[in-house]
């Protein structure tokens, strides 16, 4: 199982960028989705972006053509960059590593679905 650890969160004025970044402690190239989700005070835990090892990625209708999500293997890392923010964008975001389990003959590598600690994105109105 891997350790994530995210950065880049802050306060910025609407209309404005911010890029987070999402260190793995091991290697992403193993780990079949990596995600950004984000979840508002009094609200559930929503799906922002995610992108698979084969670099399909997926997002949110609220986020499309304002955010984009990126894997660097040689870094082990996932970054969004999101654009054109809205005060409707300030939660906590939450980086999320999920890798299924695999069967090879007798042996079982048991799959994992970790999140990071989050980081707070405030967007000024």
């Amino acid at each position: 199982q891997v350790r994530l650890v995210e950065s880049g969160g802050g306060l910025v004025q609407s209309g404005g960028s911010l890029r987070l970044s999402c260190k793995s402690s091991g290697t992403i190239d193993v780990i079949n989705t990596m995600g950004w989700y984000r979840q508002a005070p009094g609200k559930q835990r929503d799906l922002v972006a995610s992108i698979s090892n084969t670099g399909r990625t997926t997002y949110a209708d609220s986020v499309k053509g304002r955010f984009t999500i990126s894997r660097d293997s040689a870094k082990d890392t996932v970054d969004l960059q999101m654009n054109t923010l809205k005060p409707e964008d300030t939660a906590v975001y939450f980086c999320n590593a999920k890798k299924d389990t695999t069967r090879s003959g007798p042996i079982t590598v048991r799959g994992y679905d970790t999140w990071g600690q989050g980081t707070q994105v405030t967007v000024a109105s």
